[in-house]
């Protein structure tokens, strides 16, 4: 029987890395007696992560997804990566859910990856609540704690739920500041306790606060406060949620996943407050063409239409797209249509996912998130939806591919094996990009990090036998002049019968950077023929394909006609384009001609206490920094640099931030490589030519 949609509770689980999230998603799944142990992500046992690659990092790098029952609702638990290298998903994964737990260690606070995710959150218009994890470890600061997330997450702004009881080794149970009831915990089982004595005068205080923030979100409520009423529990807790759902405030709790401490109370928060799919009310979409608004209302009676947000890549099942379903009911099997690629899909199995397995569905109604297997067509973003009454969802952008890898074959001739097994996996994981770059001939793979693009060839090796070398990409670099030359191109060839002859003088100089070509015909007197002059200028592009110094196009130059000569018989199409080709070349040689190299441009987004590291690092990299602006509590450090000295900055970064650095980058502009650098670049092209 499908689960009706004020039942249902579809909440992403997002942090940075090392937070928690897998391992108190494997204690509520445990609780609700879904499974029948507590997993460890050390021992790769956890029911959210069981790909090998996640097993090996003993890190998620791909959503988890798992249904529990309790207090009579369902709670869909989507556990995000929290490794930059794999945030694409968890950026995707946040479309699909009603509300996002963020999972904050108590010992490292809000880290860069959070910040990240709270940005999409507001992105997305998401509400979002606070859990405080691994209150029971050493150097856990609770004070420390708040203050953090008030200074880190300000909108919406982050309110106490609960006090803990004790810190450290001593963190035992937890406050709730609504009731003013006490929890403790024996066992991992819930216990009603005293308040403690010490904690009596900070708990009225925060109950005050706290019933003011929540009033806050009613008008109503606000007066009679303010007019001195008492306000009930109820009312509070009706107040709660709709503050939470038009996110006025998110509200904070205390967990010890791995002491089962909190976990119950924060199990009952999310089944009684997280907002449901009926909370968050219609969506709005578009129709075909893009120019009509079309808006769903979460009923079960309105046309059916979803939104694909993951697919999993298998060899031997084939795809499988889990999907939000918007508006409507689904059977266990049937046909929709979809809008983005136009065209009709059916399926034999509806499936709802349960870690690693998925498990057959009756039926899906609003909020459901289910999957199918097989679909045709369709990939991550699509939108599907009723033959008769179409519409189509704005999906979100993945982030930006930050590093690539030439990929080199270990079996001679498995080039299209490996073209076939990514675009498999690029269906899977939209960060990834792939192409085949024309001036190197390389298969290029990028991705968000160097840790990216290696669990991706390992998953390809162990998916479809299909294994690689991962080598640093060619750079592109280009060849331009920086004097202005005349020069002649003249071929002249006798053969029996028809000769070959072509003569043309050219003016070349150079061009500012970024203009490219210019070709201007100046020729008077007819001394060159017009059906002759588009032959010279297809001889000088061809030539600047490749250009003198080390085999480079050559760019940003202009070439002026002037003079020439032909013969009445003997001259040819062919003979002025191999003139003009001849032409090109002796002028570039006298021109001055220079090598130029991708200069990147580049926010790098860091504490302040790698902030010296990082521009030294920068300056060393033949960087140059343009400036610095605050980006919350991290400093933004925007610069160019080339990209020859760029490429393996994701693992240096890495490295030099323990993790807490990330940065973005995109092309700006090609510029003049120094000339002892160039000197060593040609050298060692014409090293590896020979």
């Amino acid at each position: 029987m499908a689960v009706k949609s004020d039942q249902m509770r579809n909440i992403a689980f997002v942090a940075h890395s090392g937070a928690g999230k897998t391992t108190l998603a494997e204690v509520m799944l445990y609780k609700a007696g879904v499974t029948t142990r507590i997993g460890r992500v050390e021992d790769g046992n956890t029911a959210m992560d069981f790909e090998p690659e996640e097993l090996k990092r003993t890190s998620s790098i791909s959503t988890g997804i798992h249904q529990l029952p309790w207090k009579k609702n369902t709670l869909t638990i989507l556990d995000t990566p929290g490794d930059q290298n794999f945030f694409t998903d968890t950026k995707n994964c946040m479309q699909a859910v009603d509300s996002a737990l963020f999972v904050i260690d108590a010992l490292d606070g809000v880290r860069v990856q959070t910040e990240q995710g709270w940005e999409f959150a507001d992105q997305f218009n998401l509400p979002v609540m606070i859990v405080v994890n691994k209150m029971d470890k050493e150097r856990a600061d609770f004070e420390q704690s708040v203050e953090d997330l008030k200074s880190s997450l300000t909108s919406p702004k982050p309110i106490l739920l609960q006090l803990p009881i004790g810190s450290e080794a001593e963190f035992k149970g937890v406050v709730d500041l609504i009731s003013g009831k006490a929890y403790g915990y024996q066992d991992g089982q819930v216990v009603p306790i005293d308040v403690p004595e010490d904690l009596k005068e900070r708990v009225a205080s925060e109950m005050e606060g706290l019933i003011e923030n929540i009033a806050e979100a009613d008008d109503v409520l606000i007066e009679r406060y303010l007019e001195g009423e008492t306000l009930s529990a109820e009312e509070l807790g009706t107040a709660l949620r709709k503050g939470i759902n038009e996110r006025n405030f998110a509200p904070v709790l205390f967990t010890s996943a791995t002491g089962q401490i909190g976990v119950d109370n924060l199990m009952d928060f999310l089944s009684i407050v997280a907002p449901t799919p009926l909370d968050r009310g219609n969506k709005t979409g578009t129709d075909l063409a893009g120019k009509e608004e079309v808006i769903r209302a979460p009923d079960a009676d309105a046309p059916f239409s979803a939104f694909v947000f993951k697919t999993v890549a298998d060899p031997y099942s084939g795809r499988l797209s889990i999907f939000r379903v918007v508006s409507g009911t689904l059977g266990s099997d049937g046909n929709f249509y979809n809008t983005t690629k136009e065209s009709k899909e059916r399926f034999n199995q509806l499936l709802t996912i349960a870690g690693k397995e998925q498990k057959p569905a009756d039926g899906a109604g609003p909020g459901s998130i289910v999957a199918v297997a097989k679909l045709k067509d369709t990939t991550t973003g699509d939108t599907l939806c009723a033959d008769n009454d179409k519409i189509r969802y704005a999906f979100a952008d993945p982030l930006p591919a930050l590093i690539s890898f030439a990929l080199e074959s270990k079996s001679k001739g498995d080039e299209d094996k490996i073209y076939i097994s990514l675009n498999k996996l690029l269906e899977e994981d939209s960060g990834l990009k792939l192409e085949r770059n024309s001036e190197t001939n390389e298969i290029l793979l990028s991705g968000r990090g160097q840790v990216h693009i290696e669990a991706t060839i390992e998953k390809m090796k162990r998916k479809f036998g299909v294994d690689v070398h991962l080598n640093i990409p060619k750079v592109p670099y280009r060849e331009t002049i920086k004097k202005k030359v005349r020069a002649q191109g003249k071929h002249k060839k006798q053969t029996g019968g028809h000769g070959q002859y072509g003569d043309c003088w050219i003016q070349m100089e150079p061009l500012s950077r970024g203009a490219g070509f210019e070709f201007v015909d100046a020729i008077v007197g007819g001394v060159i023929p017009k059906t002759y002059i588009p032959a010279v200028e297809k001889g000088i592009i061809e030539s600047a394909r490749k250009g003198v110094l080390a085999g480079f196009p050559t760019v940003d130059f202009k070439v002026i006609l002037d003079d020439g000569s032909f013969h009445a018989v003997d001259s040819s199409e062919m003979a002025f384009k191999v003139a003009g080709s001849l032409a090109f070349k002796k002028a570039v040689v006298d021109a001055n001609p220079v090598l130029l190299e991708p200069i990147m441009e580049v926010a790098v987004t860091t504490p302040d206490d790698y902030m010296g590291d990082i521009m030294g690092d920068l300056n060393g990299r033949r960087g140059r920094v343009l400036g610095m602006e605050s980006v919350g509590k991290y400093q933004q450090i925007n610069a160019h640099v080339p990209l020859a000295e760029f490429q393996t900055y994701a693992p240096d970064l890495r490295s030099m931030t323990g993790g807490r650095g990330i940065y973005s980058m995109g092309f700006s502009h090609y510029d003049e490589v120094p000339a002892q650098i160039a000197e060593k670049v040609i050298e060692e092209l014409k090293q590896n030519q020979e």
